[in-house]
């Protein structure tokens, strides 16, 4: 039987394999969702919500929003001066930003009116659409396209991001028992095959150290991916930051969750339809990719750069601790009609976002950078 005529995508992949030889799985991924014509997340359709692929903590409506609103006033509560700044990375089309913003204006007045919100979105199509639906907040909000774009400007106040991490491009490793050693997976192509998994050797260090107990217990060919890449921009956005603080909320685990001999084939995985599957290579544009956040190296990663790690905790704890600060006081906050606390159910409860979304959030208070950005 022949294959089907491979994608525009699939085929600038496999030139670029013939060009360059076998690439790593990040580099595939990395073209998979960002090719500026045809990745995944510059289709222009409909990725996210009942009509898309997967759903979000914002799909479920704007409690999310508001609680996070309530929770930055309450920080920048504690900034010196008058002018704070909130930085979004990953805001997709914007819907969070509103919620955020629109509860800030609402409930947080004596803070909003000196307010700035950054945005950091590479992607001039969603730039577009989120200047559509942010429009009534005018010059309150601004777009940088990378954390290199905002030049040596530091942050006060809040850097936030919701499901950005899981969607770096990640190496792929696997353990080969009898040596002993790490190899890395990367992608090939063959005639009458198209794309196909190649072992390489490892073209970045995993970095692991682990104890021989459990490298003896790790099956052969057990798979674990690492990103850089994550771990890159967490210490970019914590050099930003001159005082306040950084905020993820991602799923993932710590290192010793994600080292479980049971787990033999990593925790990458494919999202399409609202289905849940493995990777499909020839698929390449028209499916998610993601992957585990490995919260130990994101918050050593942050640690070394000087901030204080305040709170990792599950996104059920985390919202409802925000949430009982909103019942002591109702004259700053929505009313919480029927509507809004089956949100509120949505996003804590264990089997929907409650347990499986970590929170981690980092700290660095004021006078502990140099005029230059340096730890004193």
């Amino acid at each position: 039987m022949s294959l089907p005529e491979p994608t525009p995508l699939v085929c600038r992949i496999r030139d670029e394999i013939r060009s360059r030889g076998v690439l790593s799985f990040a580099r595939y991924m990395e073209i998979a969702l960002y090719d500026p014509e045809w990745g995944y997340y510059e289709s222009g359709r409909e990725i996210i919500g009942r009509r898309g692929d997967y759903l979000t903590s914002v799909s479920v409506g704007s409690v999310f929003g508001e609680l996070l609103a309530h929770q930055i006033g309450h920080w920048l509560a504690g900034i010196p001066g008058e002018a704070a700044v909130i930085v979004e990375a990953g805001a997709h089309d914007g819907e969070l930003a509103a919620d955020i913003l629109a509860g800030l204006r609402t409930w947080q007045r004596d803070r909003f009116s000196s307010l700035q919100y950054w945005i950091l979105e590479p992607s001039a199509r969603r730039v577009a659409r989120q200047r559509e639906r942010l429009a009534e907040f005018g010059s309150t909000v601004c777009w940088y396209e990378d954390w290199g774009a905002a030049g040596s400007r530091q942050v006060s106040g809040v850097i936030l991001s919701n499901e950005l991490l899981d969607a770096f491009p990640v190496h792929r490793f696997g353990w080969d028992r009898s040596r002993r050693v790490w190899f890395e997976w990367g992608i090939g192509w063959e005639d009458g095959e198209g794309l196909v998994w190649r072992r390489m050797a490892p073209g970045v260090d995993p970095g692991w150290v682990l104890q021989e107990a459990v490298l003896d217990v790790l099956p052969d060919g057990y798979v674990v991916e690492s990103c850089p890449a994550a771990t890159g921009w967490w210490r970019q956005a914590a050099g930003h930051l001159a005082c306040g603080w950084l905020l993820t909320f991602d799923y993932g685990g710590e290192s010793d969750v994600l080292f479980r001999p049971e787990r033999t084939g990593g925790t990458l995985r494919a999202y399409a339809g609202h289905r849940c599957r493995d990777v499909e290579l020839s698929a390449a544009g028209e499916q998610d990719l993601t992957a585990h956040v490995n919260f130990s190296r994101i918050r050593e990663a942050g640690e070394a750069a000087g901030l204080q790690t305040e709170a990792y905790t599950s996104q059920e704890q985390f919202l409802m601790r925000i949430a009982g600060k909103t019942f002591e006081q109702p004259d700053r906050f929505p009313e919480w009609t029927a509507a809004r606390r089956r949100q509120l159910q949505t996003l804590v409860h264990a089997e929907h976002w409650g347990r499986a979304f970590r929170v981690l959030v980092q700290r660095r208070v004021a006078g502990s950078m140099d005029a230059v950005g340096g730890r004193r």
